[in-house]
């Protein structure tokens, strides 16, 4: 027997777009949850992947998530939470922001006492409609251009959170990025290449800060082998 699943949007355009595709859609917005909420959060599990910062719209949903059945939730976050470091990052070396409003709102998640809540960092996001070699406008500087990137193709992000919801791990934080990390002037050029377009254009900032991303717990755990492990033999 299948899942009844639902889905949301913040646009009534996207509504038939989803009712295609066999999911039961609503129109949910953080900036102001409407009454149809409490029905949305008939379910068991809440996956959460909202491209907001807004601590206190995020608080307003977890008083209404109190309230529900929802038992389990995966909260979509970002590697954006660690500062630069200039070494290598693992989910318990305790390099967050403390001034990230991501991180702010992960706790928020993870001190809900009922509800068990797995954080996924993702890196930034690349694949079909994400294709890096178009993301640099002509005339618009790369800074810190020997840096190293962390991606992580749009496969790997759905695929990550079929596994965790599948094996049921709960109660964890995952870091997920591509296996390799590049520099941003060896990556973004050869995206842009593949796509027959000019590099962009690298400013020349001097000294170099930059994280490298593991994502050596999430392989681990979930026994996951990322779909594009090597960011340089990605097709655009």
């Amino acid at each position: 027997m299948g899942n009844c699943v639902k889905a949301s949007t913040t646009s009534e355009s996207r509504l038939q777009e989803l009712t295609s595709i066999k999911v039961e859609p609503f129109v949910i917005d953080i900036e102001r949850l409407s009454g149809n909420i409490q029905t949305f959060l008939q379910s068991n599990i809440l996956i959460i992947n909202i491209p907001s910062k807004n601590i206190n719209g995020f608080g307003d949903l977890i008083e209404k998530i109190e309230k529900s059945e929802i038992e389990k939730i995966l909260f979509v976050s970002s590697t954006s939470v660690y500062e630069d470091r200039n070494k290598t990052i693992s989910e318990s070396d305790g390099d967050e922001s403390a001034l990230s409003p991501l991180l702010t709102i992960e706790n928020l998640f993870r001190d809900i006492g009922k509800i068990k809540t797995t954080i996924v960092r993702f890196g930034g996001l690349i694949g079909y409609s994400r294709n890096p070699g178009k993301f640099f406008r002509k005339g618009r500087l790369v800074h810190n251009p020997d840096s190293n990137v962390n991606l992580i193709h749009r496969d790997d992000c759905i695929e990550i959170i079929s596994r965790i919801v599948e094996k049921e791990v709960w109660g964890e934080v995952f870091n997920c990025c591509a296996d390799t990390h590049p520099t941003k002037r060896e990556f973004y050029t050869q995206a842009a290449e593949s796509i027959g377009v000019p590099a962009p254009e690298f400013a020349d900032s001097g000294a170099t800060s930059f994280k490298i991303i593991s994502s050596q717990k999430v392989k681990q755990i979930l026994n996951y082998q990322f779909l594009h492990a090597d960011l340089m033999k990605i097709k655009f």
